[in-house]
């Protein structure tokens, strides 16, 4: 059976969202079932990678079909909402407005966090 991981991006600070993509385009190269997932402060970083010039957006690309779920309430507060829509980012609000961490665990997810 496949590696079955799931990414969460919480921050918003660019190392750390960095590295989170990385580790997803790693995971896809290895053949793993890989799913990121966007809260807290994460979504804010889609208003730079998802910009053409952006150095991190070739990376974000690559990442870009294993983005799962993106928190519809945080991206509302980072102001981001818009753009992961227009993005064709899968917005997901089904505990109280954020993603439903537990739906991963029952599937047999890995959590790893950045």
């Amino acid at each position: 059976m496949k590696k079955r991981v799931a990414v969460l991006a919480f921050r918003g600070q660019r190392s750390c969202f960095l590295h989170a993509l990385l580790n997803v385009v790693d995971l896809m190269e290895r053949d793993a079932e890989v799913v990121m997932i966007l809260e807290g402060e994460s979504p804010g970083i889609l208003k730079e990678i998802t910009r053409t010039d952006d150095p991190l957006h070739d990376l974000y690309k690559k990442a870009k079909p294993s983005i799962g779920a993106v928190c519809l309430a945080c991206s509302k507060m980072m102001g981001a909402l818009d753009i992961a829509e227009k993005e064709g980012l899968p917005i997901s609000s089904s505990l109280s407005g954020h993603v439903r961490l537990s739906d991963y665990l029952e599937k047999g997810y890995e959590f790893i966090t950045f």
